[in-house]
């Protein structure tokens, strides 16, 4: 069965930064991998933006989305630190796909940036559109020096129907010639009058920040009244 993922890309510009980071960190990445078929999970800043935060999840299948494991803990069923950060942060993409090409790939290690480019076809376009990304685009952008990993999706849940992935060296690989080479084809040529509703992110890779001691503990400093909510049994946490 082909691999699934999960992408939540936000707008945290509203958001206490300190606050937005540890919920992220603390609470939910390692809520969603204590859920049964979720891989991995990476975070990513944007390069252009740093308060676009993008998380990646590799999943067994997409299934696990609707698992009781996950739903236990996911949409209403958020935690009340889940809840509270709800109020300052702006979705702008919530991805759930199959991957179609290769079909079980998961994300390399030691990415430092990561490409995602989401897209939907003209209708009548969309088996050749099929063809092109599966049989030239993705080959030839995954034979780029510096492209890690080159992977796209098919899913639900964002206006996008289609999306890539592309773990890379360095953010400077788009830059390169050979990328713009190779993204730009007499057959890609043909085919960009038919993308619609196109998003484009592009990411580095994030780092929790260290404190003066070394240590990558919670933060002290800015955070918001009121948080992190209680956890009983949890120590320093209430």
């Amino acid at each position: 069965m082909a691999k699934g993922i999960l992408i939540a890309a936000m707008d945290f510009s509203a958001a206490p930064e300190d606050e937005f980071h540890d919920w992220y960190d603390l609470e939910h990445i390692p809520e969603r991998l204590r859920v049964p078929g979720f891989l991995n999970a990476d975070r990513w800043i944007g390069t252009e933006n740093p308060k676009i935060s993008v998380a990646t999840y590799d999943l067994d299948n997409v299934g696990v989305l609707h698992s009781p494991p996950y739903l236990a803990v996911g949409g209403d069923n958020g935690s009340p630190w889940t809840k509270r950060t709800a109020k300052f942060r702006k979705s702008i993409l919530r991805y759930e796909g199959e991957q179609l090409l290769p079909g079980d790939r998961t994300a390399p290690a030691g990415a430092a940036a990561l490409f995602m480019i989401g897209m939907n076809v003209a209708p009548e376009h969309d088996h050749e559109f099929n063809e092109w990304y599966n049989s030239e685009h993705i080959p030839a952008l995954g034979g780029v020096p510096g492209v890690l990993c080159a992977r796209r999706y098919r899913g639900t849940g964002g206006t996008q129907r289609y999306v890539a992935l592309y773990h890379l060296t360095s953010p400077e690989v788009l830059k390169s010639t050979e990328w713009r080479k190779a993204a730009d084809t007499p057959w890609t040529q043909k085919m960009r009058p038919h993308f619609r509703d196109m998003l484009r992110i592009e990411c580095r890779r994030y780092t929790r920040a260290v404190d003066a001691w070394g240590s990558r503990s919670p933060r002290l400093r800015g955070r918001a009244p009121g948080w992190p909510p209680a956890r009983a049994g949890v120590p320093g946490v209430g």
